[in-house]
């Protein structure tokens, strides 16, 4: 009898030879995630497909947590995983390891990278900015000496303002010389005394505008003292030196436009100045005549008599005024003056002068007998006091035969401080005893 597999067993069977297998267990994938999601888990389920074939995949929590960016639908990917299969749908599937973004996707990646850590560094910060002049003097463009951005900005830049001078610096805009060349001629640009620094180049795909994203070329820009206006690429291209730039263009052509004022614009301007100016002119012209009109007709200018009359009559009252008020003063200054005189009469000022000398001889007097009872009462009171020193010194107590007696350098000052056997020293007046107490009485026992 024939004997039949369950399907279980079959794929148990076909499970084992791809885990045995050493060309299965470590396979290098490229292709397109598709129908990506995240599990709740952790983990994460979806298809790797090319134009003909579609795998499944998963990756464990484990190493998706080590990913260096955020897994999309649509990327492009290196894989690195293990092939087998899963046995509750018989199906084989890869389980990634390793998984990074392929080719662009890398350079994604990378500017997604750089463009937050310059942000975090304050690069890209609003108030940094520096205005772009209103009518410059001299542009300097950094762009390449072929091809439509240079065309485009100096057409434009004529067109609308021929008077500013335009300093053409060809620079390298692809390739691997191109971001020490960038570097370089923002550098030689800053030091022109231009009024705006343009940098641009045309379209192209990301590789082609990289040199506008390195680090390097981003700083050199924020570094420029000088106002830079970025125009790199087309309408839909962003580089970081877009963000860094004092102000970022869509087209060459539109960085012509912000750096210069059109001189169409200008010329309508100055006409509007022009036309207003003339009417307030002649405004103000037709107010001055009425105003001379009407002055002219005043009586007082028919008969000019009339204006100086008056005030030849306030002069003379004035002239009075003053004659008087003279008059006045000089008699005040005189009476002053004699009283002064009489104040200072000699003899009474000799007077004066020998009453303060015998004052100051008697009180001469006074203070030196002061002094002499004041050092008097002091020395009696010094003498005194040495006195009540001497008879309470300790020197004078020891004279007369007492001791002082110590313990441990204190003082002893009763019988109850000691015992037997403590070590003593008895201090007196020609010298120190050291002894040990061998008994002690209290006046109590």
């Amino acid at each position: 009898m024939t004997e039949y597999l369950s399907v279980s067993t079959l794929t148990k069977y076909i499970k084992y030879k791809f885990d045995q297998d050493p060309h299965l267990q470590s396979v290098l994938l490229k292709g397109e995630l598709s129908n990506f999601k995240k599990h709740s888990s952790g983990h994460l389920y979806f298809n790797v497909k090319d134009k003909e074939s579609v795998i499944s995949a998963m990756m464990f929590k484990g190493n998706a947590t080590k990913l260096t960016f955020e897994p999309k639908e649509g990327d492009e990917v290196l894989l690195e995983a293990r092939v087998s299969v899963y046995e509750r749908r018989g199906n084989y599937q890869i389980y990634v390891n390793k998984m990074q973004l392929d080719g662009i996707g890398n350079l994604y990646q990378k500017l997604e990278e750089l463009k937050k850590k310059l942000t975090k560094e304050g690069f890209f910060n609003q108030s940094q900015k520096k205005l772009i002049p209103k009518f410059p003097k001299k542009i300097a463009v950094l762009t390449a000496s072929t091809g439509a951005a240079i065309r485009d900005i100096h057409s434009t830049i004529n067109s609308r303002y021929p008077l500013v001078e335009q300093i053409h610096i060809s620079t390298l805009v692809q390739g691997t010389q191109a971001k020490q060349d960038i570097i370089e001629k923002i550098q030689y640009a800053d030091t022109l005394d231009a009024d705006t620094i343009i940098v641009g180049r045309g379209g192209g795909s990301i590789e082609d505008l990289w040199n506008f994203n390195e680090e390097e070329v981003v700083k050199a820009i924020f570094n420029c003292n000088t106002p830079i206006i970025s125009a790199v690429g087309h309408e839909t291209d962003f580089t970081l030196s877009d963000f860094v730039a004092d102000v970022r263009a869509a087209t060459p052509t539109q960085a012509a436009v912000i750096a210069t004022p059109d001189q169409y614009e200008l010329i309508q301007q100055i006409k509007q100045y022009q036309f207003t100016l003339t009417r307030y002119i002649k405004q103000y012209i037709d107010a001055q005549i009425k105003q001379l009109n009407h002055l002219s007709s005043y009586y007082k200018f028919k008969q000019p008599s009339l204006l100086y009359d008056q005030q030849i009559q306030k002069r003379d009252e004035l002239e009075k005024q003053l004659k008087q008020f003279i008059s006045k003063r000089l008699e005040r200054e005189s009476q002053h003056l004699k009283l002064l005189g009489q104040s200072f009469n000699l003899k009474v000022l000799n007077q004066q002068i020998k009453q303060n000398k015998q004052t100051v001889t008697q009180l001469r007097s006074r203070m030196s007998q002061l002094i002499t009872n004041n050092v008097a009462t002091f020395k009696a009171e010094l003498k005194n006091k040495i006195e009540n020193l001497n008879n309470l010194s300790p020197t004078n107590v020891m004279l007369r035969g007492y001791a002082i007696v110590n313990k441990d350098e204190n003082v002893v000052t009763s019988t109850h401080n000691l015992k037997e056997n403590d070590k003593i020293s008895l201090t007196m007046k020609d010298g120190k005893i050291d002894a040990i107490v061998e008994k002690v009485r209290w006046k109590d026992e």
